[in-house]
């Protein structure tokens, strides 16, 4: 079947990668160190819409023009990064006249197989961002980054020995520990920003629990909460813990406890029919839930107030 336009273009391979940028091949199958200043094409029309089958870590600086990454466009008078994990779509518009500086490692899971790295992975949340929340690295931070991208492309353009692989891989995680530093720098650096976010939060929960959704649809999932917001459910979860110390479904479960105390005093509805209208299959669970978050059973509050 022919591929339509509208369907992003599968990069199964390294290899691959690089004939569309159309650099020198990679040196090793499972990892590359490109220097963004040696990309010289970008016209390929494959490249506007991708879907990587291994991991992406960019920085990118200094460049004339524009890049744009899901909705929001991006320039990089500062370090900016981006991390992907396979199988994201990725959709890129490119200014004709990009000239863009600083590196991209691309790694494929198997090269990390057996090691502990290849476990942590999947802890470092950036990973599952939405694009539209790239890391905005200081002067200082992009040199951190830059030094050890040089390292990691010192060490892959040197000759291959029982040693490399392993000082590669110390070299990633190096990496990784450095970026999930700044993206917490990042929340706090952006306070005012998160702050508003966080009143928008406290709006949309607001309405809809004295809305009748909460009747229709049960309690809205983090997903939800996340798509008003135009964020991605981790980041928007660890903003709220760098600002408040709690995820985005203790905030959903906060609001709710509130809602049921209202109920318990001022309606005559058992804790099974204020249990089914959250959406609870049991009021075992919602009665779980109460007395963890108030340290009293839902009678116990309700007969306080008679």
């Amino acid at each position: 079947m022919k591929r339509t336009g509208n369907l992003p273009h599968p990069i199964k391979s390294i290899a691959e990668l690089h004939r569309l940028l159309e650099i020198e091949k990679p040196k090793h199958p499972l990892i590359s160190v490109i220097d963004f200043s040696k990309i010289s094409c970008y016209s390929n029309e494959k490249l506007k819409s991708v879907s990587y089958h291994f991991y992406c870590i960019a920085l990118k600086k200094n460049f004339a023009g524009k890049m744009r990454y899901g909705q929001n466009y991006y320039d990089f008078d500062e370090g900016v990064m981006t991390f992907f994990s396979p199988n994201q779509i990725i959709t890129t518009d490119f200014d004709p006249g990009l000239k863009l500086e600083g590196w991209w490692l691309v790694l494929h899971p198997d090269f990390i197989r057996g090691y502990p790295l290849a476990q942590r992975l999947n802890t470092y949340n950036f990973f599952s961002y939405a694009v539209n929340e790239a890391l905005y690295v200081s002067e200082s931070e992009e040199i951190v980054v830059d030094t050890i991208m040089q390292g990691i492309h010192k060490e892959y353009n040197t000759s291959i020995d029982g040693f490399s692989q392993d000082i590669i891989v110390s070299q990633i995680e190096l990496l990784l520990n450095h970026c999930n530093r700044f993206y917490h720098r990042q929340f706090i650096t952006r306070k005012t920003a998160s702050n508003e976010l966080l009143v928008k939060l406290e709006t949309i929960l607001a309405d809809y629990f004295s809305s009748e959704k909460l009747q229709q649809s049960g309690l809205p999932t983090v997903q939800d909460i996340a798509d008003q917001l135009h964020l991605s459910p981790n980041y928007l979860s660890d903003m709220l813990r760098t600002l408040t110390g709690q995820s985005t479904q203790q905030h959903i479960y906060d609001r709710l406890i509130e809602k049921a105390k209202e109920m318990l005093v001022s309606t005559n509805l058992s804790v099974g029919e204020i249990a089914f209208q959250f959406g609870f299959e049991y009021p075992q669970s919602f009665h779980k839930l109460f007395k963890r978050k108030t340290n009293f059973s839902p009678l116990e509050y309700r007969q306080s107030f008679n």
